[in-house]
């Protein structure tokens, strides 16, 4: 079980890592390197083979690519690190092995700068002078002597070599214009001895690359620009590949789809985390769900059927979709169902094969409706895919009064649109292996071929008398409505597709089992994804025996523990304090509750006393209380500090 559980979480996490990196962008880059340097690539079917020698001086300028990772839209992308990692992982498969990939916080000088680049060009330890220097002073052993960080080292390592290619993948956009001006300077000078292409990230504007370097030293890059696709675009493609597909058995309902979409798209626009969204939903399915053993590969689910015990066919029993598969059957079946486990297993397993069925015919049909819709005039039914899912998800979409709109649009298109888009849903379901898309595939061709013949009927010759009678016909139908030909051919083919919506677009909930495969706890993704700092934070400190797990921490009454941490202390003492706190009193107060929590006789003298280590614990608390925020000083009273929050505390 636990394998099968470990596979599907590899299988999904194989699939989402080459959607990381947008596509289409890295064509666009293997393009221009291509292009750039065609005279040094020999092809070997549609991979290039890099020849010895290799350059990327124009005239006297360094080719430099930008990579813009804001959209066209304005929005800047979050998922940086992972971008420039993926394209650095791309480049040292594709294009060239040696690729360093530096960020500004690693580079606070050029010294500092060029030491990254060696050491991740060369795959050793480089060493400036003056660390050397320190190294020797410390230590009487000998130092294994490391490259030092210098261009002219970097080019007898690129010689030794054979003379291989070079790119640099950088972050500019908080880098010091210092280092980018004298990095450009300095190369200029090896131009001819080291051919380096360098890649900037920036995230906002194209002019920003002119704003930090002067004319002089711009004027020696030759700079193409590419842009980022916008998070959306990523989105959908994981959505495509991930969710959108019978591949993985492990489904989201609608309410945990619609809570990890809104924490995109009014959050972070994060992709990394939507993965990670995805990721912790099927985790906790598999630690929530025990029927979750089902949730595996087509044959292993199968086998884990007949591995059920006697509890986990009971489980299976008090599951509500199965309760109205009982409901549905004869007496005798039902008997049957709820008394004998060997029958039950049989009828498991038949079920399992009808949900596999139910998601193969789902998806397609899903593509083919969102085909016919998504251009429609305000996009009844969602722009998106994903919006039409979620309605898939939620209620029968054949019973949404947008459907019933999209239908009546639908049947006002014209020949040649109608043509285009059936011809996009028979090449959706051509690609489909399942019995029943292959007969609605040639159902579907042979309506387009009626579509698309042309009349035969008509006259080749036609005289005033033939076409008096023609346009008394004419005026006829238009008074009794009477459709053309074209018209009962449009209507045929949107009722096949109407027929086909109606057959294969049901909830998910009504799929017996389904509660083994989708995960329905929205509650508990948006704790995790979306939780209310503050809100756990004054939870930590109200009742911190759910976090440390310690019993003497548990208390009944809601009160604070006198064993509990000193902040826990001295947050529950402020609680019961106004908008202005004396520190004196507050000391005492707290000196008092732990010297309870000590074991001290309340009766003697020294109890409740201040000494050194209480107040230093307490100006402890203290502190931290005000670095979360809930006190700052105040300059009415220099004893006494503000208190910053109130309600549901």
């Amino acid at each position: 079980t636990d394998k099968s559980n470990q596979g599907v979480y590899c299988s999904i996490h194989l699939t989402i890592k080459p959607v990381r990196f947008p596509q289409q962008l890295w064509s666009l880059v293997y393009r221009h390197f291509a292009q750039s340097s065609s005279q040094n690539f020999k092809f070997n079917g549609n991979k290039p083979i890099p020849l010895p020698l290799y350059s990327l001086v124009v005239g006297n300028t360094l080719w430099t690519l930008l990579f813009l990772t804001m959209s066209s839209k304005g929005v800047n992308v979050p998922d940086h690190d992972m971008t420039f990692q993926s394209l650095s992982e791309l480049l040292q498969q594709s294009v060239t092995p040696h690729v360093a990939s530096v960020q500004a916080k690693e580079c606070g000088t050029l010294k500092h700068l060029m030491k990254r680049v060696l050491e991740r060009l060369t795959g050793t330890a480089v060493d400036d002078e003056e660390e050397e220097e320190e190294g020797a002073e410390q230590t009487s052993t000998p130092l294994h002597k490391s490259s030092h960080c210098s261009l002219s080292t970097l080019c007898d390592w690129y010689n030794a070599k054979a003379r291989v290619r070079l790119e640099g993948v950088a972050s500019t956009h908080t880098f010091e214009k210092c280092i980018s001006v004298n990095l450009t300077l300095f190369h200029s000078l090896y131009i001819e001895r080291l051919p380096l292409m360098f890649i900037f990230g920036i995230a906002t504007s194209p002019s920003t690359i002119q704003h930090m370097l002067p004319h002089s030293v711009s004027s020696l890059l030759c700079i193409e620009l590419f842009q980022s696709l916008s998070c959306t675009q990523h989105l959908a493609t994981v959505i495509d590949k991930l969710i959108l597909t019978p591949q993985f058995p492990f489904k989201l309902n609608g309410k945990v789809m619609q809570v990890l979409i809104s924490i995109f798209l009014y959050h972070d626009f994060s992709v990394r985390n939507f993965i990670k969204g995805v990721q912790l939903a099927l985790l906790e399915h598999f630690h929530s769900q025990p029927l979750s053993v089902l949730c595996c590969k087509k044959k292993q689910a199968l086998l884990n059927v007949t591995q059920l015990g006697h509890l986990d066919l009971e489980r299976v029993r008090q599951l509500p979709s199965f309760k109205r598969y009982v409901e549905r059957q004869e007496h005798q079946e039902q008997v049957s169902l709820l008394t004998d486990d060997g029958h039950l297993k049989e009828v498991c397993q038949r079920l399992i094969k009808d949900l596999r069925k139910y998601h193969k015919n789902y998806y397609p049909v899903l593509r083919c409706l969102h085909t016919l819709t998504s251009s429609l005039p305000r996009y009844p039914l969602g722009k998106q895919i994903r919006e039409l899912h979620l309605i898939c998800l939620e209620k029968n979409v054949s019973e949404n009064e947008d459907y019933q709109s999209a239908m009546k649009l639908l049947k006002m298109l014209a020949k040649d649109e109608l043509i285009t888009l059936l011809q996009r849903c028979a090449d959706i379901l051509q690609s489909v292996k399942s019995k029943k898309m292959r007969t609605a595939h040639v159902q579907l061709e042979e309506l387009l071929e009626n579509i698309t013949s042309p009349v035969r009927n008509l006259q080749k010759k036609t005289d005033l008398f033939q076409l008096q009678k023609t346009l008394l016909e004419m005026n006829e139908s238009r008074r009794s409505k009477k459709l053309s030909p074209f018209e009962v051919l449009r209507n045929d083919a949107l009722e096949f597709i109407d027929g086909l919506v109606k057959s294969h677009l049901c909830p998910p909930e009504s799929q017996t089992l389904n509660e083994a495969c989708y995960y329905s706890s929205s509650a508990t993704v948006r704790r995790h994804l979306n939780a209310a700092p503050r809100t756990s934070i004054q939870a930590a400190l109200r009742t911190p025996y759910y976090y440390i797990q310690n019993d003497s921490l548990k208390t009944e009454d809601g009160s604070v523990s006198n064993a509990a941490p000193d902040i826990c202390i001295a947050y529950k003492l402020h609680l019961e304090c106004g908008r202005l706190i004396n520190l004196f009193d507050w000391l005492e107060a707290y000196a008092t509750v732990v010297s309870a929590a000590e074991g001290n006789d309340p009766d003697s003298d020294d109890y409740g006393k201040v000494d050194e280590v209480k107040h230093a614990r307490f100006i402890q608390a203290v502190s931290e209380l005000e670095f979360l925020g809930f006190i700052k000083s105040t300059k009415q009273k220099t004893d006494h500090v503000a208190r910053l929050t109130w309600g549901g505390c």
